[in-house]
């Protein structure tokens, strides 16, 4: 009979891993964020006004800055081509707001460069909303009934959320690249300061690659419990 999801597999397996992981990607944002959003650029440009550079030597005067609510909250939209930039990066013009507004602008300049990984997550976001919820269905039932074949649906279903999560990694990775090469490229920041921005980004990565860990290992738990892998049936 296959067990549930709070097992003592789960809970070593998945959930205190993943935690672990998680809080500790959190942390290091937070903390290098905090130290760099008190160190002010010597160009002293906003984060608005940074992206804003970036996008023009790109080509780019079709894409809208505007403000988003929410602490480290900055995305951009390639459906409706903007980008949208916290208040503490918005106005601010500390070596943390820089990065983070090179960032977002990164995605936009992968856009318009037809970025293959950006284009592919662009493409997989229907299919893991419906996955998302399609899978929370069939596994919750599969466990109650017993019944394999739903549990077999779930996984599938589950397993769009880690491709996913498997294509956001480059994006990321390849917008951060950019956003250091071009705010050094551009004047930005000085040298110096960059080691701030690559900090600042280089912990912002790792809670992506946090996200996609701790959902591989709820798959490959998953997949245990099926008995896909490792040989366990767990047919009592």
């Amino acid at each position: 009979m296959f067990g549930y999801f709070f097992d003592s597999t789960y809970l070593l397996m998945v959930l205190v891993p993943g935690l672990l992981m998680s809080g500790i990607a959190s942390l290091m944002v937070r903390s290098a964020f905090s130290m760099y959003s008190k160190e002010p650029t010597q160009r002293g440009l906003s984060g608005a006004q940074a992206a804003q550079l970036l996008l023009q030597n790109a080509g780019i005067y079709d894409v809208q800055i505007e403000r988003a609510q929410g602490f480290l909250s900055d995305h951009y939209n390639p459906v409706t081509r903007t980008l949208a930039l916290s208040d503490n990066v918005y106005d601010s013009n500390s070596v943390a707001a820089i990065g983070v507004a090179c960032h977002e602008a990164g995605h936009a300049i992968q856009h318009a460069d037809n970025y293959g990984p950006l284009w592919l997550r662009s493409s997989l976001v229907p299919v893991v909303g419906f996955g998302s919820t399609a899978s929370e269905v069939l596994l919750m039932l599969g466990f109650i009934l017993q019944a394999k074949p739903l549990l077999l649906a779930g996984v599938i279903a589950f397993g769009t959320i880690v491709l996913f999560q498997l294509v956001t990694l480059p994006v990321e990775f390849d917008a951060s690249a950019r956003a250091k090469r071009l705010c050094l490229e551009y004047g930005i920041v000085t040298n110096s300061e960059y080691t701030g921005v690559s900090r600042v980004l280089n912990a912002a990565a790792l809670t992506y690659v946090a996200a996609f860990a701790s959902s591989l290992l709820t798959l490959l738990y998953y997949l245990i419990k099926l008995g896909l892998i490792g040989g366990n049936r767990n047919e009592e």
